[in-house]
């Protein structure tokens, strides 16, 4: 487990930007029995893949166009049991963080793992998750 002042301000960065944080897995379920669109990043501690997917993240909810209704967070390494929780509803994809996940009525319909995000600029990623949010929001 990571300590908690080397992973708040990464939490804070989403935190800060709307997304709500889910610290159990009963907070989890909560949130992905929502109807509408839920986005679920997979916070992480890798600055390889992290250091670019929630500015990446960021940037595609920044502009104008479809947005998910829900914005949802947890942290690989940290929030142990939350994260295994969201885990559970990407199956078959093995576990993966950094990740990003876009749920529809509690289905998952776009995942982006983390060989997606790695050596990716924030803004290929941001146009990956802005096509999802056209098609599925």
């Amino acid at each position: 487990m990571y300590p908690t002042q080397l992973v708040a301000p990464m939490k804070a960065e989403l935190t800060g930007n709307g997304f709500r944080e889910l610290l159990s897995p009963e907070a989890v379920e909560e949130a992905l029995e929502k109807k509408g669109t839920t986005l679920v990043m997979i916070n992480s501690v890798c600055g390889c893949s992290a250091g670019t997917a929630r500015p990446g993240v960021l940037h595609a909810l920044s502009r104008k166009g479809k947005r998910p209704d829900h914005l949802v967070t947890v942290f690989a390494g940290f929030d142990t049991d939350a994260v295994n929780q969201v885990r559970t509803h990407l199956v078959p994809y093995p576990p993966s963080s950094p990740s990003i996940a876009l749920f529809k009525d509690g289905k998952l319909v776009h995942f982006i793992e983390r060989h997606m995000i790695e050596g990716r600029a924030a803004f290929m990623i941001a146009d990956n998750l802005a096509e999802a949010f056209d098609q599925y929001c």
